[in-house]
């Protein structure tokens, strides 16, 4: 079984087709990048399949479960972690609060009011697991730092890290590299791979940077206009004249 399918997903806003009929398949502990030009559909292929945008057609089904008409906090729930685009964080809090609270969160139960009220305080449970994924990312020295004090990079892997709490079954990582320098590239990388190694998790990764997809991937998938045009290991999809033509514009 598959943990993550898709069959026959269609998105229409308005007289636009955003995804047409594109079906996706990733198993437990692959990863696969998710690549195509501008407006080809990779956003929102990863809103639908999160829950932000709910498709006109076809279903996304998770661990076996239809989820495609959930709202997006249950998919959360069931065991999918994302990070954002644009970061997502808040200011005045450290790596180990967002870490703290994200699981709080997940696990629920009566002790939110008591957190909502200043009684609550973090279970020993709660703070170990903060403190192997702030080490997992490499995290640990500025773990009681404020965010807004951390360079843009340090930022991307607090983001990582609380995708990880929980932790999740699925991982899906909306353009990870976005902003970042080629040190922070290079550092990001290494801790994906880092966690691909240790979690064996690593689900959907959409990036626009060609050379970081594909080390960090099993294979990728191509959108163009909406549709897939081409699914495999990454060498064989670049080297497709479709692909060629559609993404990197040789051949024109």
């Amino acid at each position: 079984m598959a943990l993550l399918e898709t069959a026959g997903l269609t998105k229409r806003f308005g007289r636009v087709v955003a995804l047409s009929d594109v079906s996706l398949r990733i198993d437990h502990g692959e990863a696969v990048g998710v690549v195509g030009p501008n407006g080809a559909g990779k956003t929102t292929l990863f809103d639908c399949i999160l829950g932000v945008q709910t498709p006109d057609a076809g279903s996304v089904v998770f661990a076996g479960r239809r989820v495609d008409r959930l709202p997006t906090f249950r998919r959360s729930l069931l065991g999918i972690g994302r990070t954002f685009q644009r970061l997502e964080l808040f200011s005045g809090m450290t790596p180990r609060e967002h870490l703290l609270v994200t699981a709080r969160v997940r696990a629920g139960g009566g002790r939110l009011w008591k957190d909502g009220v200043g009684l609550g305080r973090p279970l020993p449970a709660e703070r170990r697991e903060a403190g192997e994924l702030l080490d997992l990312v490499g995290l640990t020295e500025v773990a009681d730092v404020p965010v807004e004090a951390l360079s843009l990079g340090r930022c991307r892997l607090v983001e990582l890290a609380r995708a990880l709490v929980g932790p999740p079954r699925l991982l899906m990582l909306d353009e990870p590299s976005s902003g970042l320098d080629e040190g922070e590239r290079a550092t990001l990388v290494s801790v994906i791979g880092r966690v691909r190694q240790e979690r064996g998790v690593v689900g959907v990764v959409v990036e626009h940077d060609l050379e970081l997809v594909t080390t960090v991937v099993d294979r990728l998938v191509v959108l163009d206009v909406g549709r897939v045009i081409a699914d495999g290991p990454a060498a064989a999809v670049l080297a497709d004249p479709v692909v060629r033509r559609a993404y990197l514009g040789a051949g024109r």
